[in-house]
């Protein structure tokens, strides 16, 4: 997406695309250039956790307890290691609810500001900031309806808006594809979500889980924490928002850092010369004994074979679930980060194989957004032309220049060629057992003789997979 970077007409917050290209100019493309801005982003959660912690009137062990319980979760280091949006998401809904402490702590109206751009930054880089958003709105008419009262959150509103403004103007001027985006995640993802599993899903982010409760507690019924009610109210309305719309367990991530403060806060505040030391002890122990344990599950630190004996072995087979609810031998994070390099080297050997004149007409075309990525960035090391896809965004980068003289397809069902072409031939295919299931088996194909020109058939394509 950064190198067809497209500020004001993107499908999607353009965010992770500005990211992108900013990493690839100043640090190049390398995996460590790649992980730096996920590692930071988490860093950030982390620190920004000890901080809500400090600000809720926590010492050092309420702190460290908030830093712990980030670091020991499976749920922040995966998202820290993956260049997505999801942990740039975690920053912005973090970093705002954490202008909420200081405003609910604080008399000055400044920290208005703060919470207007962390929501815009959230805003241009994942809708789901919409979530929090919301939520922030029903626990001010909730616990703090004099504060509508004042401009102060209309300009923090207007703020969110001018800074996330080039997704939303995308949005407007591309028709809200992101309304049809949702449609089909509801209809392949999260119909068969129900509260239930949404609420048994919190727990597989280990004792983090339990501490962010009692924080959630702590928040809404404790009398220590009375001024910042509407910080719990805010994560409260978090929860019931994405169980009426069916969210999957994660979604309720980002609301953690702020809840596992306040609940290292009221387990600081415990009195007894056993129970204080007992609950803080213990609840250390079980982070770092969870932290350790999962590890491999939230870092790929070993190869894949071990890692699903691994997985097996410590019962933690709910990880192995897919997006579409099917088990499967990986996590899948961790599968798709395989195989992408060996499909472009197959698609560059049928390419090599191509006669002179043939490569100099040949279309690289890729049947997921996935392979079309990888052709994208590996494919110059290869000597392979540019790849076009009708896959989700990458149907608005074009068909290019070429006709389709000659195309050279991976993971594309013969039936879409055979009506397309005159001559169609099978070139090979892509065995690799540890990638997700959608990328194991890929059949490559020769297709030449086109009835209409790439160009020509391109609008009918708009949204393939």
């Amino acid at each position: 997406m950064g190198r067809h970077l497209r500020l004001w007409r993107m499908d999607f917050p353009p965010g992770i695309a500005l990211a992108a290209e900013a990493v690839r100019d100043t640090l190049g493309d390398s995996l460590q250039a790649i992980r730096l801005v996920p590692a930071l982003a988490g860093t950030a959660v982390l620190v920004l956790a000890a901080l809500i912690a400090r600000e809720l009137g926590g010492g050092r062990w309420a702190q460290g307890l908030a830093a712990l319980s980030v670091l020991a979760s499976p749920l922040f280091l995966r998202s820290a290691n993956l260049f997505q949006p999801v942990v740039l998401d975690q920053v912005a809904w973090t970093a705002a609810l954490y202008a909420l402490v200081r405003l609910c702590r604080e008399p000055s109206t400044r920290w208005w500001l703060p919470l207007g751009a962390a929501l815009g930054f959230g805003l241009l880089v994942k809708f789901s900031v919409a979530f929090v958003g919301l939520a922030i709105l029903l626990a001010l008419l909730t616990a703090r309806r004099r504060w509508l009262l004042t401009p102060w959150p209309w300009g923090s509103a207007a703020i969110a808006l001018v800074i996330g403004g080039p997704s939303v103007v995308g949005q407007l001027r591309l028709g809200f594809p992101v309304l049809s985006q949702m449609a089909d995640l509801r209809a392949s993802q999260l119909e068969r979500v129900t509260p239930m599993d949404f609420l048994a899903g919190q727990l597989l982010w280990g004792p983090a889980t339990l501490l962010g409760l009692a924080g959630l507690a702590a928040l809404l019924l404790g009398p220590g924490l009375r001024s910042f009610r509407v910080v719990g109210w805010s994560c409260a309305w978090v929860l019931v928002i994405l169980m009426a719309l069916h969210g999957k367990s994660y979604y309720a991530g980002p609301v953690y850092p702020a809840l596992v403060a306040a609940g290292g806060v009221a387990l600081e505040r415990l009195r007894g010369p056993r129970l204080g030391p007992i609950a803080r002890w213990g609840t250390a122990a079980a982070l770092i004994a969870v932290m350790v344990l999962l590890i491999p599950i939230g870092v790929p630190v070993v190869p894949p074979g071990r890692m699903a004996r691994y997985v097996q072995a410590i019962g933690a087979t709910e990880a192995l679930r897919t997006n579409t609810g099917e088990l499967d031998r990986l996590p899948q994070d961790y599968a798709d980060m395989l195989g992408w390099e060996e499909q472009v080297r197959a698609v560059a050997e049928v390419y090599r194989r191509l006669p002179p004149p043939d490569r100099e007409r040949a279309v690289l075309l890729a049947g997921n957004y996935g392979e079309a990525g990888a052709l994208d960035f590996f494919g110059p090391r290869y000597g392979l032309p540019a790849v076009v896809s009708p896959a989700g965004s990458f149907w608005f980068f074009g068909p290019g220049t070429k006709p389709g003289a000659v195309l050279v397809t991976i993971g594309v069902g013969r039936r879409h060629l055979d009506g397309r072409f005159g001559t169609v031939l099978p070139a090979g295919r892509i065995v690799s057992p540890w990638s997700v299931a959608e990328e194991r088996e890929l059949p490559l194909y020769v297709a030449r003789d086109p009835r209409r020109t790439l160009q020509e058939i391109w609008p009918e394509l708009a949204g393939s997979n």
